[in-house]
This record gives structure tokens, sequence and C-alpha cells, in this order.
């Protein structure tokens, strides 16, 4: 039988090119995305600014910002292809948690 939910991690570095305005505009954008396709389980946990592993666009330092959430099966290949597509996204995972 096909699981009808289960629950996700979704860890996103946001450039940092972008003013606060804009990483906190693409915060809500992504929480409502998840909020309209499943449950948030938590509080969206934001890490803030740290520095990456190597760099990335030239960026040494991104906003890390982790989602954790709970949806149908075919939610988080589609919430990867969004996250991968968007303006000031640096790097995506969605894993199952």
């Amino acid at each position: 039988m096909a699981k009808l939910s289960e629950s996700y991690e979704a860890m996103v570095v946001f450039s940092l090119k972008k003013e606060e305005e804009a990483i906190q505009t693409l915060i809500a954008k992504f929480k409502s995305l998840i909020e309209k396709n499943g449950t948030l389980t938590e509080e969206v946990n934001e890490w803030g600014k740290r520095k990456l592993a190597y760099p990335i666009n030239y960026e040494t330092e991104g906003y890390y910002v982790l989602y954790s959430f709970t949806s149908k099966p075919d939610f988080p290949a589609e919430l990867g292809r969004v996250l991968n597509i968007t303006d000031g996204v640096l790097r995506a995972l969605v894993t199952t948690k």
C-alpha cells in the first residue's frame, strides 16, 4: 500500500547578493508553497549567514534555512525543481526525514 504522507526536510542556501528583504521574501514564498501542498511540522528554522564549504558562483557565504514538513510523496520533487530554478537560491536539497 502506498504511503499517503511522509516527513521531509528541505535545506536551502540563499544568495547573499540579494538584499535582506529579498531573502525574507523568498523564505516566506517557500513557506507558503509548502503549507499549500503539505504541513510544516516545525517552525521554519533559519540558521542565518554561514560560510560555505566551497565557493558557489564566486560566493563564499550563504543564508541557510531548514524547512521540516510532511506531504504526499510527489510534492518534494516539485519543490526541488522550483527551488533549483529560483533566482537567489544557491543550493537546495530535499530529503526524507
